[in-house]
């Protein structure tokens, strides 16, 4: 677990970690932000994915063009590990919001 929170890059998602705990701490304290906070991580997953992306294709240019299916495979696999945390992030405040509202 800790290898893919590196390889996902340590600036987006170290931020969504502090979202994630944004979320469970707004559980307890100010319910009506779950589903910002929820989406803010999913948009933040997004966006990682774009730029990690956007650095594949600069490494894939710069190579002028030659690469392996493997390497695209392995950078497409990297980069879709910061959007996977975003949904998972969001998956769990919606889950909390569920919970919360049968509860009300």
């Amino acid at each position: 677990m800790i290898d893919l929170f590196f390889e996902g890059g340590l600036l987006f998602m170290s931020l969504l970690t502090v979202l994630f705990a944004a979320v469970v701490y707004a559980t307890f304290q100010y319910r009506k932000s779950l589903k910002l906070l929820g989406l803010l991580a999913l948009s933040l997953g997004i966006l990682g994915q774009l730029l990690g992306l956007f650095q594949m294709y600069e490494g894939i240019v710069s190579m002028g063009g030659e690469i392996s299916q493997t390497m695209l495979a392995g950078g497409l696999r990297v980069s879709s590990i910061t959007s996977i945390y975003g949904l998972l992030i969001y998956s769990v405040s919606l889950v909390i919001r569920l919970v919360f509202s049968f509860r009300d």
